[in-house]
């Protein structure tokens, strides 16, 4: 098949999701176009089959906001033209569906019915999609869609209770590729952080209020008054100097080091004893998945589509929202037991092996079978 794919180039779950999908496609033979306004990050290797347009936006005294929705559908009307392509992949609904929508429109006038599928990430529905501004829009170009997926059941329940859509909304999780992340820790690496062998906590995020990863800190300080710990937070945002001051005043800025936006996780996953994650809400926890396909255990909140993946008492703990005195007894009682450590690192691995992204991968091709035109889409 000749896909599009059509996503934020961020460090954002959303575009993490859509490039692995489209480089595994790619490896199953498929010819997958990338449209976005930057190389996605992790858009990273050489593949035959993959093909990147950069969409250009350009500017006028005239526009006070370039205009980027309408730039995006004209990349993606030259694209399908250009490349025969059989359809497009939106990932995050604003303003990828409502391109899409407009490009399909467009290319119907010369005769091409190219569908699109838009898949649903979590802010795109739980929180920017509700904006009455963006509201009335959302639900038409989701409606439209000739396919939409929601990467949790949590997902699905939200955009139906959110906005009034008319067609079935099918859930595929979000996948991880397990055999990225199940790497040997680099015993030096993990020396350096932990030079007496002390127990590594780790969180990453983007820095947002809803991360309140000012609970990571405060998780951080109890755990260290029971035992030697150490702390990665990694990731950038606008909380980051709030934490960045927190830990300078419980003194901890030698057992804490901030490592800013990284596109080897893996690496750092593998030196890490223990994953925290207090969001306010995760449409599905991509970072916990990931967490536990390097065998690290998660504390998380029970906040919207993490009780899918992380369960209480297997691969780690779930407790209620802002409650950083359970999660730090929680966090303990793993850590400081080898034994009990070492058991919720292999269910934790478990676990992530059942969203494994050779699982996933033929989910999205029934999917797209379903949409491709008569003649052979190879």
């Amino acid at each position: 098949m000749r896909i599009g794919i059509v996503c934020y180039p961020t460090f954002g779950g959303s575009g993490v999701l859509a490039t692995e999908l489209g480089k595994a496609l790619a490896d199953k033979g498929h010819s997958v176009h990338f449209i976005t306004y930057q190389q996605p990050v992790r858009l990273n290797v050489f593949s035959a089959n993959i093909y990147y347009h950069e969409v250009r936006v350009p500017t006028y005294p005239l526009f006070d906001y370039p205009p980027y929705e309408i730039a995006l559908a004209s990349t993606m009307v030259d694209v399908i033209r250009n490349h025969d392509l059989d359809l497009l992949h939106v990932h995050y609904a604003i303003p990828h569906a409502s391109a899409a929508y407009m490009a399909k429109q467009i290319v119907m006038k010369t005769g091409r019915a190219v569908p699109f599928i838009t898949t649903l990430h979590g802010t795109d529905i739980t929180l920017v999609g509700r904006d009455k501004t963006y509201e009335p829009v959302v639900t038409f170009s989701i409606n439209e869609s000739d396919a939409i997926t929601a990467v949790s059941q949590n997902l699905r329940e939200e955009t139906y209770k959110s906005f009034n859509i008319t067609k079935e909304i099918e859930v595929i999780h979000n996948f991880v590729d397990v055999n990225r992340f199940n790497k040997r820790p680099i015993d030096a690496f993990r020396k350096v952080i932990a030079p007496n062998d002390e127990k590594i906590m780790v969180h990453a995020s983007n820095f947002r209020p809803i991360k309140r990863v000012a609970d990571v800190v405060k998780v951080f300080e109890e755990v260290r008054k029971q035992m030697p710990v150490k702390l990665l937070m990694v990731g950038d945002g606008p909380d980051r100097p709030m934490v960045e001051e927190m830990v300078r005043n419980i003194g901890g800025d030698s057992d804490v080091r901030f490592l800013g936006k990284q596109e080897q996780m893996e690496e750092i996953l593998a030196i890490s004893d223990l994953f925290l994650l207090p969001s306010q809400y995760e449409s599905f926890g991509l970072a916990a998945l990931e967490a536990m396909a390097a065998k690290v255990p998660v504390i998380s909140t029970n906040a919207g589509g993490l009780p899918e993946i992380n369960i209480d008492g297997v691969t780690g703990y779930m407790t209620n929202i802002g409650d950083v005195a359970a999660m730090s007894e929680k966090a303990i009682s793993i850590l400081q037991n080898d034994k009990i450590l070492e058991q919720f690192k292999a269910r934790a691995y478990e676990q992530a092996c059942k969203h494994d992204i050779q699982t996933v991968i033929p989910l999205y091709e029934k999917l797209y079978s379903r949409f491709c035109r008569m003649e052979p889409c190879v």
